[in-house]
């Protein structure tokens, strides 16, 4: 190896880029890993691990790299093609409960389990692509242990792969922002596995342009030529010009309708409040705009003013260009990009009335946990957030298709203890009665709320009086009337009325268990157990052939080293998403200071050489508890300053220490290849481990961290505790 530095640096940048770009790439193809939380993350890492073992080993395996990538993309288009050929004969299952699930997967709900039907279970797509795209960073794991043991001083190689890993974050950081299309990510990921694997070998040539090919035919020729397709830094979006329709990441999203001719829904909440003689809501604010249906609305109904927070930048330029009722050209429409509940925190703003417009983001918050984008806006901090937001007489609105009887009993019940009274419920088409295990598919469901609201109060009225509001497909019929009425003006009529919901006994979201989607604090054997026991066997498999204990035991302190920080990461990246918002721009800078402290700390242990690590062991406890007992939302009440430093402070410090212990461990190291392989390894076992959170939270998901780095300090090689 003429250079190692030069070799790790850049291998470091591809495993870190190539990891983020198969993270977006598989997600927006194959729609089952869109929510399976962090398979496409831990198979990067599995295949890194396996190749950092077989660094000694003489197969130069990253010649490997490209033909298994390739047949990683070729079987995600092929799964793709193949679900939406046969959407008659072909189910994605989750097991017994697919009618009424333990937790809501999105894709999946649509298609019945039944005998006459080709039932695939999700356990087998997630190890098949686990498998699959693992295989493809073998090599370049290898590439890295090479490196690794070319470089005699330990803590100075680890800093330039921390530096790589930098550069690779910063580089998609850019290709992020500037709505790089996918096809692009591919260029640099061919160019430098070309590198490695050699430029003059005709076969490492053919399969790169096959797998610049296929990653351009997915980024750009599915799921139709016809339709406009753009990257934007959070979803594959789709748009088809005829209909106004919008997929993300291959699910339909949302459609743009003339408001006045097709949109009685969205001026229901408006209709309601105008029949029953309540003052117009003149201030407005719209969390998840989109591509503007809702504001075309507040604007026909006539508001004054109106805030559209919207967080993905592509579906609000393509709602400013091609809405039919263009609401976004008006004077009184303000546009702000951003994650609604950090928006809704800082603004000093009041509302006449306060929107949740169809928020479902359809896609994952990171890589590294279970969450969605908008689960901080369905928690009873959110809510709070909401009510200090509204005027005396003011109204908040949610609609959705929420699926399940039990999330719509969840939200009037986070509802009702927020704002004292009980939240009007309409379910569309009519419902007398949800029940906590009724299926909602198919059912628009809106609630309103309020406290104290003489708005609220005049729409209950007059539901009391007449029983029924009626609305017309063709929205001119509806305004011209009062709907407040006991019958139907005519057949073509739809009723509208609140709906009783049952009680639900389980826990109402919070800001530390934000799971809106999940029926109970506990971890659904289908998908997620399953899914658990297939990336766990098939781990421990591989990661046993490859390891070849009676060469090289595993170094059992790295393992639980990688175990700790990998939940510590995600903590990390949860935190900061509830305080500044849950945007890529914030991923992007989480992820970017958790290598600055690394690369702080590896500073530190090249200048004083710590020798006696307890100490380190000692601080980084005591971040750890401070960090699981302080409730995450204690720093929302800080002025905007002092929460950046105190939080900061709190979630970064412990990853200083935690990196201190890793690098001085790591100089000491007489095969960095095998224990940076197990250390690797063991943040597979952390990532597994995150999905506790379903059951602990949050902050107690610490308390496993912080049980993982006492196995490391237990189980070290002895004489470790001084490196």
């Amino acid at each position: 190896m003429s250079n190692p530095r030069r070799e790790l640096f850049l291998v470091s940048f591809l495993i870190l880029f190539f990891e983020l770009a198969a993270i977006r790439w598989f997600g927006a193809t194959v729609l089952f890993l869109t929510f399976f939380t962090n398979i496409v993350l831990l198979a990067c890492f599995l295949g890194m691990s396996v190749g950092l073992l077989a660094a000694r080993r003489p197969a130069d395996l990253v010649r490997l790299t490209l033909p298994a990538a390739m047949l990683a993309l070729l079987a995600a288009i092929a799964t793709h093609m193949l679900y939406w050929a046969w959407a008659d004969s072909v189910t994605i299952s989750l097991g017994s409960q697919q009618a009424s699930p333990r937790v809501i997967y999105f894709g999946t709900e649509y298609r019945p389990a039944d005998p006459s039907r080709w039932v695939v279970p999700m356990w087998a797509i997630a190890g098949a692509f686990f498998a699959l795209i693992a295989a493809a960073f073998v090599g370049l794991g290898q590439v890295m242990g090479r490196a690794f043991d070319a470089i005699p001083n330990r803590v100075a190689a680890y800093s330039v792969d921390v530096a790589g890993s930098l550069t690779g974050i910063a580089a998609f950081a850019a290709a992020s922002y500037f709505e790089v299309p996918a096809s692009v990510w591919f260029v640099p990921i061919v160019l430098l596995a070309l590198y490695f694997a050699g430029w003059r070998r005709p076969v490492q040539g053919v399969v790169a342009l096959a797998t610049l090919a296929l990653a351009a035919i997915a980024a750009h020729g599915l799921p139709s030529f016809a339709a406009e397709i753009r990257w934007s830094p959070y979803y594959k979006v789709t748009y088809w010009r005829e209909t106004g329709t919008i997929h993300a990441n291959n699910l339909n999203h949302q459609s743009m309708i003339p408001i006045g001719a097709l949109g009685p829904i969205y001026l229901l909440p408006h209709l309601l409040n105008r029949d029953a003689g309540g003052k117009p809501f003149d201030e407005v604010l719209i969390i998840g705009a989109g591509s503007g249906n809702d504001v075309a609305a507040a604007l026909r109904a006539g508001a004054k003013r109106v805030d559209a927070v919207e967080i993905d930048p592509v579906i609000q330029s393509i709602g400013q260009r091609a809405h039919p009722d263009h609401p976004y050209a008006d004077p009184r429409v303000s546009v702000h990009l951003d994650d609604g509940r950090s928006f809704v925190r800082r603004t000093d703003a009041t509302y006449d009335l306060a929107i949740y417009a169809l928020v479902d983001s359809l896609v994952l918050h990171s890589g590294f946990s279970s969450l969605r984008l908008e689960n901080f806006l369905f928690t009873r901090e959110a809510f709070a957030d909401v009510k200090r937001r509204l005027k005396k007489d003011g109204v908040f609105v949610m609609y959705n298709f929420y699926r399940q009887g039990w999330v719509v009993g969840r939200l009037a019940a986070m509802a009702e203890e927020t704002f004292g009274t009980a939240p009007i419920v309409i379910s569309l088409p009519y419902s007398e009665q949800i029940r906590e295990g009724d299926s909602q598919i198919g059912r628009f469901t809106v609630l309103l709320a309020g406290s104290d609201s003489a708005r609220l109060n005049a729409i209950k009225a007059s539901f009391e009086r007449h029983g029924s509001f009626w609305v017309h497909p063709a929205v001119a019929k509806t305004e011209a009337s009062n709907g407040y009425r006991a019958k139907a003006p005519a057949e073509d009529w739809h009723r509208v009325a609140p709906s009783r919901v049952e009680k639900v006994g389980a826990q109402l979201p919070d800001d530390d268990w934000p799971h809106l989607y999940l029926r109970a604090p506990e971890i659904p054997w289908a998908p997620i157990g399953q899914g658990i026991v297939v990336v766990g066997v098939l781990s421990l498999l591989i990661l046993l052939a490859f390891a070849r204990p009676g060469r090289s035991p595993p170094n059992a302190q790295m393992f639980f080293l990688g175990a700790g920080f990998m939940l510590l990461e995600t903590k990390a990246v949860v935190h900061m998403a509830l305080l500044f918002g849950s945007t890529w721009v914030v991923n992007s800078v989480v992820f970017f200071a958790i290598l600055v402290m690394i690369l702080a700390a590896n500073l530190y242990v090249l200048r004083f050489q710590p020798q006696n690590l307890l100490p380190y062991y000692a601080l980084l406890a005591a971040g750890l508890l401070l960090n699981a007992f302080v409730p995450m939302n204690a720093f929302l009440s800080l002025e905007p300053a002092a929460r950046t430093l105190v939080s900061c402070t709190v979630v970064f410090v412990p990853v200083f220490f935690a990196g201190v212990i890793f690098a001085a461990a790591f100089g000491a190291s007489p095969k960095p290849d095998v224990d940076f392989g197990w250390n690797v390894a063991g943040i597979i076992l952390g990532g597994l481990s995150e999905q506790l959170s379903l059951v602990l939270g949050f902050n107690y998901l610490l308390l496993v961290a912080l049980g993982y780095y006492a196995l490391s300090l237990l189980l070290r090689p002895r004489g470790a505790s001084r490196a």
